[in-house]
This record gives C-alpha cells, sequence and structure tokens, in this order.
C-alpha cells in the first residue's frame, strides 16, 4: 500500500494551537489526509505510480473533479481522481453517506421528539459546521410518509376486545389560515394483553360523522368482536360507538364523569361525593353499586340535585366495566392510559405550536404513535387475558359475531 506524505505549512500549524482557527486548520489537515488517501487507491487501481511504466498497468489517469465534504469541522474540497478508460471506485463516500444518512436519522428524531426545526438548524449547525434550513429538516422529514402510513393502515389481524379512544385538538395552518383540527385516537388490547395503537386521523371536528368515518376505517382494516369501549361521553362519539360497535359495550370514562359531578356539587361537600364516588367506582358488584346510588341519591339530592341528576343518568355507562372480572376493571374503567398517551403529544405538539400542513400532522405524530406502540409491544403486557376469555366460556349466550358491519 502507497505510503501517504504530507506537510503542516505554517498556517495551519499555528490554527491547530488557536481556538478560533482550530477548525479550519483540521480541515486543512483532514482534506491532505483523505486527498492523498484518493491518490494512494487510485495507484493501487491502476497499478502504477504517476508516470511509472509497467506491465501490471490497467489505466491512465485524467486529472481530477472537485466535491465537497461536510463534515463537523467544516466543508472539505476533496479531488476525486478521474480515469481515461475506466471509473475510479471508492468507499470513502459510501461511508460517508451512511453517517450522513444517521445524521438526518437524527435529526429526524429530534424533530419527532420535540425539538424544533430552528433547534435542529442550530445544532447542525454546531455538530456538522453546516446549516440544516428548517425547511430542509422538513424534507427530510417527508421520508416519513410512507413508514407512517403503512402502519397507520396496517390490518388489524388480532382481536382487540378492548378499545379506549380519545381526541385531542392541534392547531395546523390550511389554506393560509391556522384552524384548530382534531386527531382522532384508537388504542387497543390485544388478545395476548399487549396494548397497541391501531387508528389515528385527522378531523375537522369531533362530530358523529368525523368518528363514524372514523370507526368504519378501523372495521374496514379488519377490527372486529370489540367486546368495550371505553371514551369520554363526547356526544358525537357516543352515537358514533352505538352505531358502529353494536352488541359492544360502552364504559364511560369515570375519571372525566367524576370531574363532570365534582362541577355541579357545592365546593363544601365535594370531598365527600369524591370519596362516594369512589366507593361506589370500587363495589364489587352492581347490585352493591345501585345500593351505593341509592344511600347517595338519599343523602345529597337536596344539598347537590343537579350533581345527582347526572350520576342517576350516567349510571349505566359507568359501571359496564363490573361485568369483567376484577383484575380488569381498574384499567378500563377510565381513558386514562390514552390521556397519558395525549399528554406525550402535547409535549411534542407544544414545542411546533402550528402544524404547517395536515400531512406534517400525521406525519410527525404518526411517527410519535408508532414509537409508542414499538414500546409497548415489546414491554410488559397490559393485562393478562386468561380470566378474561374464560369468564366469557362461563357466560350461557356468548356470541362470537358481535359488531358485524353496520350497513
Amino acid at each position: 500500500m502507497a505510503q501517504l506524505n504530507f506537510t503542516l505549512d505554517t498556517e495551519i500549524l499555528k490554527g491547530l494551537f488557536t481556538l478560533e482557527g482550530r477548525d479550519r486548520a483540521m480541515a486543512k489537515v483532514m482534506e491532505a489526509v483523505l486527498n492523498q488517501v484518493l491518490d494512494a487507491q487510485l495507484t493501487e487501481q491502476i497499478g502504477a505510480d504517476p508516470y511509472e511504466r509497467t506491465d501490471e498497468r490497467c489505466a491512465y489517469r485524467n486529472g481530477h473533479r472537485m466535491r465537497q465534504m461536510k463534515t463537523r469541522v467544516g466543508t472539505l474540497e476533496l479531488l476525486i481522481p478521474r480515469l481515461r478508460n475506466g471509473q475510479f471506485s471508492t468507499d470513502l463516500f459510501h461511508r460517508y453517506q451512511r453517517s450522513e444518512q444517521a445524521l438526518v436519522l437524527a435529526m429526524m428524531e429530534m424533530v419527532i421528539n420535540g425539538v424544533s426545526t430552528r433547534k435542529v438548524e442550530n445544532i447542525t449547525e454546531e455538530l456538522c459546521g453546516t446549516s440544516f434550513s428548517k425547511s430542509t429538516v422538513s424534507k427530510l422529514c417527508e421520508s416519513l410518509d410512507p413508514i407512517v402510513e403503512d402502519f397507520r393502515n396496517r390490518p388489524l389481524e388480532k382481536h382487540y376486545p378492548f378499545v379506549i379512544v380519545d381526541a385531542i385538538y392541534v392547531k395546523v395552518r390550511e389554506n393560509k389560515r391556522v384552524r384548530s383540527k382534531g386527531l382522532l385516537i384508537a388504542i387497543g388490547v390485544n388478545h395476548e394483553g399487549y396494548r397497541e395503537v391501531i387508528g389515528f386521523a385527522a378531523a375537522d371536528s369531533e362530530s358523529e360523522t368525523s368518528w363514524n368515518n372514523f370507526f368504519q376505517s378501523l372495521k374496514e382494516r379488519r377490527l372486529t368482536n370489540v367486546d368495550i369501549v371505553v371514551s369520554d361521553a363526547h356526544k358525537g362519539l357516543m352515537k358514533a360507538i352505538k352505531r358502529q360497535f353494536q352488541g359492544a359495550a360502552w364504559q364511560r370514562c369515570q375519571t372525566h364523569f367524576s370531574r363532570n359531578i365534582l362541577d355541579n356539587c357545592p365546593k363544601s361537600i365535594q370531598p365527600e361525593i369524591k370519596e362516594r364516588l369512589r366507593l361506589l367506582y370500587d363495589a364489587a358488584n352492581e347490585t352493591i353499586a345501585r345500593e351505593q346510588l341509592s344511600t347517595m341519591f338519599e343523602d345529597y339530592n337536596d344539598k347537590a340535585s343537579k350533581a345527582m341528576k347526572i350520576l342517576e343518568e350516567g349510571f349505566d355507562d359507568i359501571i359496564s366495566v363490573l361485568n369483567l372480572p376484577l383484575k380488569y376493571r381498574k384499567r378500563l374503567r377510565t381513558s386514562n392510559s390514552i390521556e397519558r398517551l395525549n399528554q406525550e403529544i402535547r409535549r411534542r405538539e407544544r414545542v411546533i405550536r402550528i402544524f404547517p400542513n395536515e400531512a406534517s400532522l400525521i406525519r410527525l405524530i404518526g411517527a410519535l404513535l408508532m414509537e409508542h406502540d414499538e414500546k409497548w409491544s415489546s414491554g410488559r403486557k397490559y393485562l393478562e387475558m386468561d380470566q378474561y376469555f374464560q369468564s366469557l366460556k362461563e357466560k350461557p349466550h356468548h356470541k362470537n359475531d358481535k359488531n358485524a358491519d353496520v350497513a
């Protein structure tokens, strides 16, 4: 192999020992080293040094062409050899491309994890000696689109007896105006006991039509035999659940329900009402829960008549989980699991503030949801499902054809 030889001039040596000129001096050193590496590779491929006559020669030099390489210490100007009767090959740039791809992936990950594109621009300037503009970073992130779409539209081949749904509102720029968009999200607990993000979509509002379309898309991806759907009591959502999941039970989120009750109580009795609601939620069965309802109504109807009316009207919807074995009730009586996911979305969304378009919303939040889905699928089971399936066998009139598609 050819030996590399180069000398450092006075300017480079001086720069190496000063804070201001160190990066530029290092860039010059790297240029010299890499250009000699390229010349050495050329000599090996040709089989002869410059002007050397030998029978082993297989090609002739034909000058150089300039190519830039961006590195942490700055932009290098490299001289790529040319051959008169062949193509010069080097793995130097293949290795660089791998590093460049790693940088691109790192930038994408920064954006997904809540670093603004402006900050990414500053970080890449600091690390690479060059800046990537906001538009460049955004364009690079577009390579996520097919990956997110594959995840979003994948067939739901497992059985998901438990489904939890919610919506979160974000700001999106559309037709030169900033609009509020709903991001509809559904997570499911599959028959093995793992959580999955089974669907998400952007919508103009939480209307019945929006939720109908969303649920229909899940069913078209083979979501069937849902046993219980957990959500808050948004009217459009409630109607869509009844229409699209006939035969499934609806569990109204007890956390949202409690807030509604307490908001309609005098502050003086809120602590005791909260404790009585806790006892009602923890009832061993429906009979005991109804007894709790009756005593609460007797004790507080005069003091908080509106709250007691809300409790009476919503009672059947908040105790649906009592038909499940005890170990499943705590995690399925609220939408807290999806609320925690919403908090992660909010953390990223606060940095971005306004999504430039709907595609960017789906892209970035979709990548975040994919990340959580992977964590869930490779982590601990959310629920052990043996008792649930055993309880189904013990029910006298259990059917396996729940939630057939509604015409």
